[in-house]
């Protein structure tokens, strides 16, 4: 099977965290933390349009000024989303430069923080010197609930965030698609059908949940030829589809670890396929790690198997332990696999 999520770390486990994610065969990908990012291309920076910010302490948010001066002169829509002052931190940044001549450029930048109970919502166009415009507020998330809340719902796939203690609210974030499809090329060759763009389209249709009796037209592409063939879902799925269990990724970073954040990040997790978890400690640190609002690598190896996670990789480890990183991910892997 073909994952649908492409992840790695942004940089190595001692820089700043960051986790980009390729969404395949849609040209997209999604940025979680904004850190040091001079590792990413601007390729790769411009597709990610959307951007998920645990908090806003500058090793995760330095990298919002990258984005930005990749993006200036694009048409291009960036969307943020993150927790309590996440609007009022990009006002900040956005001033900090002179905007007279950008009028006209098209880029946009939407923000969605999250509160107990309130969703607050905010648009800055460059066209506007990137003036605060259109600040919006809606009901939103329980904060008393240890479940995940969603942050954006799309059919081929779900960010969900919990608020995590580290004396300020630091998201942890889980990305999950609802199922996953994989196309039997054998089968297609065998029914002389090429590969190509057209099974997006049906992907984005079994997705959208149409009906098996949901009848399109499909553009192919032969060898030496083009030709525009009638298609009925539901035959489509039963010859040529394997619709299997979805894919999930979640990601912890900046967390005390406490009988409450356990239970939020172990419920947030659950089942993941991969599990991207902070361990900037090792267990003989546990109280400086308490103290620092963090996680030893120990304690994320425990809740990663309490989850039942199928891979976990620690990373965002201190420079104290420079040189020590094979300890710490031993030490993280020992408490995940009971050894």
């Amino acid at each position: 099977m073909n994952p649908s999520f492409s992840c790695y770390l942004v940089n190595e486990p001692f820089g700043d965290p960051g986790l980009y994610v390729e969404v395949r065969w849609a040209r997209r990908a999604l940025l979680f933390d904004l850190g040091d990012n001079t590792a990413l291309s601007p390729t790769r920076l411009l597709r990610a349009g959307d951007i998920f910010v645990s908090h806003m302490h500058m090793d995760h948010f330095i990298g919002f000024d990258r984005v930005l001066r990749v993006a200036l002169g694009r048409g291009k829509t960036l969307r943020l989303y993150g927790p309590p002052g996440l609007i009022a931190n990009i006002t900040g940044k956005l001033r900090g430069y002179t905007w007279n001549l950008v009028d006209g450029y098209p880029l946009t930048i939407q923000v969605r923080e999250f509160h107990p109970r309130e969703v607050r919502s905010a648009t800055f166009l460059a066209t506007e010197g990137f003036a605060l415009h259109g600040a919006e507020s809606q009901p939103g998330p329980d904060w008393t609930s240890t479940a995940p809340f969603p942050l954006l719902e799309e059919p081929m796939l779900t960010v969900r965030a919990v608020p995590l203690n580290h004396r300020v609210p630091s998201f942890g974030f889980a990305l999950q698609e609802p199922f996953h499809i994989n196309v039997n090329k054998e089968k297609l060759h065998e029914a002389g059908l090429p590969v190509g763009s057209w099974l997006k389209e049906v992907k984005q249709y079994v997705w959208q949940g149409k009906p098996d009796d949901f009848q399109f037209t499909a553009t192919l592409y032969f060898e030496h030829r083009r030709q525009e063939l009638e298609f009925i879902l539901g035959e489509v799925r039963e010859r040529f589809l394997t619709i299997t269990r979805g894919q999930k990724v979640a990601y912890v970073v900046d967390c005390r670890h406490d009988e409450e954040n356990e239970a939020k990040v172990v419920e947030l997790a659950r089942g993941a396929d991969v599990f991207f978890c902070e361990a900037p400690y090792r267990d003989q640190d546990a109280d400086k790690a308490r103290e620092r609002y963090h996680l030893t690598a120990r304690q994320a190896g425990l809740m990663a198997r309490k989850a039942g996670v199928r891979q976990l990789v620690v990373f965002h480890f201190s420079p104290r332990y420079t040189g020590q990183g094979e300890r710490i991910v031993r030490e993280a892997m020992e408490a995940f696999e009971g050894a």
